[in-house]
């Protein structure tokens, strides 16, 4: 599916209008963004043949290497990014790739995922407010509202990411009396650590990548004598990208010390088991000394014709259950 988006003036406002284009349209002059959704073979020659360029597969967007993401080929820029998408409880986080290519002053994207950055962006470019259409005029500062937006909405996830590793780190801490309850808390703990972590980690992976696209527009708009107010925005942009890196980077670190010590939690629950054992194995070691001693077949034991031998080996065994015990009991062993 392709989506066209053209500039419309309003009385004292700007807009973005955005359509759906058909196969058998013809693509208009005035289009500054075509955002292919999921494209055919049939729209992607569509757009090649207005365009002049070569909309890339989505094979080739899996790629890793820097000279398969960022390149210039026949006048046109090619970027390609990771944008997260998938961000709720009821699905798994994932990474969509989408390459931008902007050439003129048009702008394509090509993606295979509906990422929440790109809803708010042209939600907010439908209804945004100006002194004209100047905000959405070329595909330059077209680029740089959906960088932007997509920053703004990483913002968001790490925000929430962060609110919910300190909910988790409090549970972590409280002291249960139920062994049981707690056992089952610290399981589930480890499982939302583990799903926070990839989370995180996905996300950073995102801002390194859009890091890299903002990095090349920087030097771009640098040597292109680019207007002010386009490199100043580029700029400010890339300086709130490089403090979530560093925020991700912090709450990857806090999720790693609040699964440290989870895992040194499970790890004392596992020594009490141990220990458990430990002292009852101790506590009758003695009464089975006894209860041998007095199960050997010797005809020389004077408390065997004893008629309170019995009840005196037992005691014995019993007494000598208690002591050990006790005396654990007494040094806080226990």
């Amino acid at each position: 599916m392709i989506f066209l988006h053209q500039p419309v003036a309003g009385a004292g406002h700007s807009l973005l209008e955005r359509r759906p284009l058909e196969l058998q349209d013809a693509i208009p002059d005035d289009t500054v963004w075509l955002d292919m959704i999921r494209p055919s073979r049939e729209e992607d020659l569509k757009v090649e043949a207005f365009m002049g360029i070569q909309v890339p597969t989505r094979e080739e967007m899996k790629d890793i290497e820097p000279s398969e993401l960022l390149y210039v080929e026949d006048g046109a820029r090619y970027m390609t990014g990771r944008v997260l998408s998938k961000v709720s409880d009821s699905e798994d986080p994932g990474l969509a790739g989408i390459t931008f290519i902007l050439r003129e002053n048009r702008l394509v994207t090509v993606r295979y995922e509906e990422p929440q950055a790109f809803r708010m962006y042209t939600q907010r470019a439908g209804r945004a407010t100006g002194n004209g259409p100047a905000s959405f005029h070329s595909g330059e500062t077209i680029l740089a509202g959906l960088i932007e937006t997509v920053i703004d909405r990483a913002a968001d996830v790490l925000q929430l990411q962060g609110e919910r590793i300190d909910r988790l780190s409090g549970k972590i801490f409280e002291v249960q009396d139920d062994p049981s309850a707690r056992n089952t808390a610290l399981q589930d703990t480890l499982r939302a650590l583990g799903r926070h972590g990839d989370l995180i980690s996905k996300q950073r992976e995102s801002l390194v990548s859009m890091e890299r696209i903002l990095l090349s527009l920087s030097a771009t708009y640098r040597t292109n004598k680019a207007p002010r107010e386009l490199r100043e925005d580029v700029r400010s942009t890339l300086r709130d990208l490089q403090s979530l890196e560093e925020h991700a980077t912090f709450l990857s670190t806090k999720i790693q010390f609040l699964l440290d010590a989870t895992l040194g939690l499970v790890n004392l629950e596992q020594n009490n088991i141990i220990k458990l054992f430990s002292v009852m194995a101790v506590v009758f070691m003695p009464p089975t000394l006894i209860a041998s001693i007095y199960g050997m077949n010797f005809k020389t034991m004077p408390e065997l014709d004893w008629h309170f031998g019995y009840p005196m080996a037992v005691l014995m065994m019993i007494v000598a259950a208690v002591l050990p015990y006790a005396f654990f009991r007494w040094k806080k062993w226990l």
